[in-house]
């Protein structure tokens, strides 16, 4: 499997730290959008095989960056890619090509609060929960069939920076947990407390 990031690799980590022993998949590649994304150098020292495609030349050409970006991806053959904050928003015919096969997680319990500012959004609208969803990426931002979903409760005085922090640590466990499934051709939906 392909694990597409743009920053410091957090989730890429706790993804290829789960895929031992009988774990049905094996990361491929590890594939930035930035040469200075920050999780490159830990897939490496993983001995995880890394590339880079920089979106900035592409200068609003979508199309064009996903072309050398499958080009990329095609190469290392993966059976699954595990969008893991990888930060650039993908067109329909990019996510036609890999449909049923992409994963992505979310900083939200979907379908609330598609796109950024997630934690802010929550504790703006006062809810009592807030969390982080693993689905099927399609042509549809932040939507698709949701794979897996872990709550965290909002506490009195949380801020975006505590809300997020807490969140990131149900990604780190949900995210394996759905990967893992998913690899074993099952989809049913991981809910984690």
């Amino acid at each position: 499997m392909a694990i597409l990031i743009s920053g410091s690799g957090s989730n890429m980590v706790a993804l290829a730290d789960s895929m031992t022993g009988d774990h049905p998949a094996r990361p491929c590649l590890v594939l930035a959008n930035s040469a200075d994304a920050g999780g490159l150098a830990k897939a490496a020292a993983r001995g995880i095989p890394t590339a880079f495609v920089d979106h900035r030349p592409y200068k609003g050409d979508r199309a064009a960056f996903e072309v050398d970006l499958a080009r990329v991806l095609d190469a290392a053959r993966p059976d699954i890619l595990c969008l893991a904050g990888f930060m650039r928003v993908l067109t329909g015919g990019f996510t036609a090509r890999y449909q049923g096969r992409m994963l992505n997680i979310h900083p939200s319990l979907l379908p609330k609060y598609r796109g950024l500012d997630t934690h802010a959004r929550a504790l703006a609208a006062g809810d009592a929960e807030h969390g982080c969803t693993v689905h099927e990426v399609t042509a549809a931002l932040d939507d698709g069939p949701i794979l897996g979903q872990a709550r965290v409760k909002v506490l009195p005085g949380d801020t975006p920076e505590t809300l997020a922090a807490r969140v990131l640590v149900q990604e780190h466990a949900l995210y394996p947990a759905v990967l893992r499934r998913f690899a074993a051709g099952d989809r049913r939906v991981v809910r984690l407390p």
